[in-house]
């Protein structure tokens, strides 16, 4: 009685193992995606006077076809922070992440702004760079 009850079960088994359906062509055109595309990736601030204003957008589009949803940035330093809608990009709409660097600081910059979000490709990483002088 158990091995028969053993070989029931095996059967089973077996039996949803090989009636699972390998995902149709139907299935693929199906799937919606957002895709996060920025205007530019790199934004160079140049030579900047030190104390001066610091703020800069990184502007982008959602590409895709479905809404963008920008869950967190991260920056590579306190001294640059991020400002950025919360809501929803819908397919084709543009958004806008804006930037304010701390120009307190004398000399070369470089730094890196991480964007998570539900778009294709997961993250994306951007960077903005310059050199702050003292003020004359």
């Amino acid at each position: 009685m158990k091995q028969t009850l053993n070989i029931a079960v095996i059967l089973v088994l077996a039996i949803n193992f090989f009636n699972v359906a390998p995902p149709t062509e139907f299935d693929k055109l199906d799937s919606k995606v957002a895709i996060l595309k920025f205007k530019t990736e790199i934004i160079d601030y140049g030579t900047i006077t030190q104390n001066s204003e610091g703020k800069l957008l990184f502007t982008f589009t959602n590409t895709g076809d479905a809404p963008l949803l920008i869950t967190k940035v991260k920056t590579s330093c306190g001294c640059t922070v991020p400002s950025y809608s919360k809501a929803p990009i819908q397919p084709g709409n543009q958004g806008e992440l804006e930037i304010k660097y701390d120009t307190k600081r004398l000399g070369a910059f470089t730094k890196t702004i991480t964007v998570m979000s539900n778009a294709e490709g997961a993250n994306k990483i951007l960077k903005i760079k310059g050199t702050i002088v003292a003020a004359k």
